[in-house]
């Protein structure tokens, strides 16, 4: 199958770039590098398109043949959406479209990255798709809208699409310089660089971390399977852990005490996360989970080794 990955340089995109070859399939990458690191592909069999969603004739050309459109490129992050906006907006919002305009016009199957920031500050645990969306800034608004506008393009012109809601994806290829979901990475380096762990708050937060090959083997059934969902789907473990279970199984991982200093909480920062996954199970019956435990060492070996090159 040819795969079309909009923001196959970042941080889940190579990854599944890697998956999709490794799985007999072409790719082609559309990325701005605007976060992407097209060192993260240069040693793979793909070609490499640099330019941005927000070009319809560009998105159009690149789908033309494309079986499959796993569309992650975004302005990803609370904080660059409460920068610039309208950036975010005709990023993750005309963009979804521009992509969804060329799998009307060519048949291609989309696949979207949605947010589990949608649910907003205080959802229901564990959370379901069915709690009421409740977006407290523009990143999430603009995710939303992406993904009804997916369900509309689907609804409206029959187009096959699986709009997913990622929860906290964490492992190689992830830096703390990344906004999404970069405690984990912001622990790894700290550790290796001998500092203390920082911690916002007391450390009792939890989140639903899926590592990232959990995310890639989903994305890759799905494309092979051409799944579809009239309904987002969560796509998490249903598992949470807290800040100071993810410090001290990382000290495990690394055989040795880690330091922590606690810093003021991050403001809107969320309490508590987790997912239900019944829905994503039902749609994907062999989804393989990678432990906390493993998912670290593999996040940990990575860095290790990117820092010796």
């Amino acid at each position: 199958m040819r795969v079309l990955v909009t923001g196959g340089a970042g941080f889940i995109g190579a990854n599944l770039v890697r998956t999709l070859l490794g799985r007999g399939h072409e790719c082609a990458v559309l990325d701005s590098f605007a976060t992407g690191n097209p060192t993260w592909l240069v040693d793979l069999s793909v070609a490499v398109h640099e330019g941005d969603v927000r070009q319809a004739e560009l998105v159009d050309r690149l789908a033309a043949g494309a079986d499959a459109i796993v569309h992650l490129g975004a302005v990803t992050g609370v904080p660059p959406s409460l920068r610039d906006p309208l950036t975010a907006h005709q990023v993750n919002v005309g963009g979804t479209v521009n992509v969804l305009q060329a799998a009307r016009a060519h048949g291609g199957h989309v696949l979207l990255a949605g947010s589990a920031a949608v649910y907003g500050p205080t959802p229901p645990l564990p959370t379901s798709e069915d709690c009421p969306p409740n977006p407290i800034s523009p990143y999430a608004a603009t995710k939303l809208a992406a993904e009804q506008y997916a369900l509309a393009w689907s609804a409206s012109y029959g187009i096959d699409v699986l709009p997913l809601r990622f929860f906290n994806v964490y492992g190689p290829l992830q830096t703390s310089t990344q906004a999404y979901a970069a405690v984990v990475p912001a622990f790894v380096e700290a550790a290796l660089d001998g500092r203390p762990l920082p911690i916002h708050g007391d450390g009792g937060q939890t989140r639903d971390f899926v590592h990232v090959d959990t995310v890639t083997d989903v994305l890759a059934t799905a494309v092979e399977g051409r799944l579809v969902s009239r309904v987002p789907v969560n796509l998490a473990l249903g598992e949470s852990h807290s800040l100071l279970d993810v410090a001290d199984t990382l000290a495990d991982v690394l055989g040795r005490p880690l330091e922590r200093t606690h810093l003021p909480p991050r403001e809107g920062d969320v309490r508590h996360s987790r997912a239900d996954q019944t829905r994503l199970r039902a749609l994907v019956q062999e989804v393989r989970p990678v432990g906390l435990r493993d998912g670290l060492a593999s996040t940990v070996e990575w860095a290790s080794t990117r820092r010796r090159r």
